[in-house]
């Protein structure tokens, strides 16, 4: 999809500001030079950065509550959906804090640019939360092309504390994959066809509890 097309489309939706759009330019630079040298993104998706990063990351922006303070975003990897939203929340002038969490040390360290580049106010944690896992309190919690659902619901229940809401973006076997769940687990949900892929969901949870 020619570029123009792709900023149009992502403006439309959010309606961000023209600083912010700057911003994103600026993003997309700097992730398709490293990715030269690190696997951040599929080459597939180099030339639809806009729609299938960009957007695809802020669609949640309109679901997080102007009242929370923190958001986390588990296992970030090139920024996604975590960053994206970061920005469109300063955009917003929404004061939410921001972290990140990632176990690659290239994409820490790629993450941290960024960071610096865009100047957010934004923590990256170098963590496996899976080998190392702490409890990690916040009122929402985002994650994108992480694992699967039969292993983010385990650490959601043992090693999340006191959230509102849990963003996690589903590909194509989303739906199969609440199916499985919901034999073992009790789940409060709204779901929602992602705006990028008719073969996405996006699944908004609310309660947790083992059955």
């Amino acid at each position: 999809m020619d570029k123009k097309i792709q900023v149009d489309t992502f403006y439309r939706f959010t309606q961000v500001s023209r600083e912010t759009i700057t911003s994103l330019n600026k993003y997309e630079n700097i992730l398709i030079e490293a990715n030269k040298s690190a696997n951040l993104i599929g080459n597939s998706t180099i030339n639809n950065i806009w729609i299938r990063h960009f957007l695809d990351s802020v669609q949640v922006i309109d679901f997080i509550d102007k009242n929370y303070k923190s958001l986390v975003d588990i296992g970030s990897g090139a920024g996604f959906p975590g960053l994206i939203i970061a920005l469109a929340l300063k955009d917003r002038k929404m004061p939410v804090k921001v972290k990140l969490i990632e176990k690659s040390p290239k994409k820490i360290k790629f993450l941290e640019q960024l960071v610096k580049e865009l100047h957010l106010d934004v923590q990256v944690i170098n963590q496996n939360i899976l080998e190392s896992p702490k409890k990690i309190v916040a009122d929402v919690f985002v994650a994108r092309a992480f694992k699967p659902l039969k292993i983010i619901l385990p650490l959601i229940h043992n090693y999340l504390e006191n959230w509102k809401k849990i963003f996690i973006f589903l590909g194509k076997t989303g739906r199969n994959e609440l199916y499985q769940a919901s034999k073992s687990w009790d789940i409060e949900y709204k779901q929602r066809v992602s705006i990028t892929s008719d073969d996405s969901i996006v699944i908004e949870i609310n309660r947790l509890r083992k059955k």
